[in-house]
């Protein structure tokens, strides 16, 4: 079996992953309801709020890129980066790919179909998301002496991050999701 039934009631094939597979409610219940930091903060902070605070900090036209960039959560969960990471190694030490980025890329290839996104992501998108997660670290991890190496030279940004309940999270970003995409296809339209 290499499928999941999400929220809505769809099948997800994660080997065949298509567009029409896709669902923006499924992203947005899914993402709201999962924790950053595989909950290691604080207080609950959502993958949602993340991406709404991702798509906060580029410029307009950026900004649907910034709130999906992590919409393959939805369907591959999140993995803390330092397994990631390492998985990664693993497979390029063997000369091989790893079967998650694989996945995920797959997903991803799906997802930028369904909403006629560019798969490769901004550079201002990527500076953002370490932006956001350098500000995630000052205000919902607890203080530990190590520095992280992905943010060397990033400053998080002057406000202070006060974490949604997942419903609260889940109705901003759907809202943003929709209001996002009415521009975007309306704006691609006149073009």
């Amino acid at each position: 079996m290499t499928w999941i039934v999400t929220r809505s009631g769809r099948k997800f094939d994660l080997a065949r992953p298509t567009a029409d597979m896709v669902d923006p409610t499924d992203i947005t219940h899914s993402l709201s309801m999962q924790c950053r930091f595989n909950g290691h903060t604080a207080r609950f902070y959502s993958v949602a709020q993340h991406c709404y605070l991702v798509s906060d900090l580029v410029p307009a036209e950026h900004q649907l890129a910034a709130l999906l960039h992590d919409a393959t959560e939805a369907y591959v969960g999140d993995m803390v980066r330092p397994l990631k990471e390492g998985m990664r190694d693993h497979a390029h030490s063997l000369g091989v790919t790893c079967l998650y980025d694989e996945v995920e890329r797959n997903v991803w290839l799906a997802i930028c179909e369904r909403f006629n996104l560019d798969p490769i992501l901004p550079e201002c998108v990527k500076h953002a998301d370490l932006i956001a997660l350098a500000t995630e670290k000052r205000d919902l991890m607890p203080h530990h002496p190590e520095p992280w190496a992905c943010l060397d030279g990033i400053e998080p940004f002057a406000g202070f991050i006060d974490p949604w309940a997942p419903s609260y999270a889940a109705i901003h970003y759907h809202h943003r999701l929709l209001q996002l995409l009415a521009t975007t296809h309306r704006g691609r339209a006149q073009a």
